[in-house]
Order: structure tokens, then sequence, then C-alpha cells
């Protein structure tokens, strides 16, 4: 039997955490999201999720997340954070949900 998207196939390896990135055109902080995301994939299993902030999906999840400006962020669907992504932060919480 095959595990759900994003649980690993060995139960030793952590499971993926699935980000939502919401963005706009011509947005140079989803840019940069998008840099950082690329980075920390490198250490941690991400499924990364982008939605643009103009469509009615990218609106309805920045409604529900209370994102005022993008990038925004979420973490299996939980808000994480929206404007400039802090690298250090994300890599702290992604640990902590490791840990568990």
């Amino acid at each position: 039997m095959r595990p759900p998207p994003g649980e690993p196939t060995d139960p030793s390896e952590p499971a993926a955490t699935t980000v939502t990135l919401v963005t706009r055109v011509d947005c140079s902080l989803c840019e940069r999201a998008r840099a950082v995301l690329a980075r920390v994939a490198a250490d941690h299993p991400l499924v990364v999720d982008e939605v643009d902030l103009a469509s009615r999906e990218g609106g309805a999840v920045a409604r529900r997340a209370g994102m005022l400006f993008p990038p925004g962020v979420l973490l299996d669907g939980e808000p994480f954070g929206y404007g400039r992504l802090s690298e250090r932060k994300l890599r702290r919480e992604l640990a902590r949900r490791a840990a568990r």
C-alpha cells in the first residue's frame, strides 16, 4: 500500500511539508520567497504549491489566512506569514515540526 501524498515512503524519513506560496505578478518579494524555498528544500522535504493572488483560489487562500499582501506562505494549510519570508524563521519552524 502506497503512503498518502506528502508522507515518506521510508518511516525513518520525515513527511514532506506542503508549502502554499501566494504570489503576485512582478513581485520582488515573491521572487525572493521562491529562492528561499528552493534553498530550504535542499535540507527539508517540501512540496511547494504556488497560487496567484489574483486568482479566485489565491484570493480565497489569502482572505482565510489573513494575508495583507504577497507573498503569503502557509505550511500544511496553516498561515506562516506574509511579506518578506525569513529563511531563519522558516528553518526553525521546519526543524520544530520534524522533531515532533
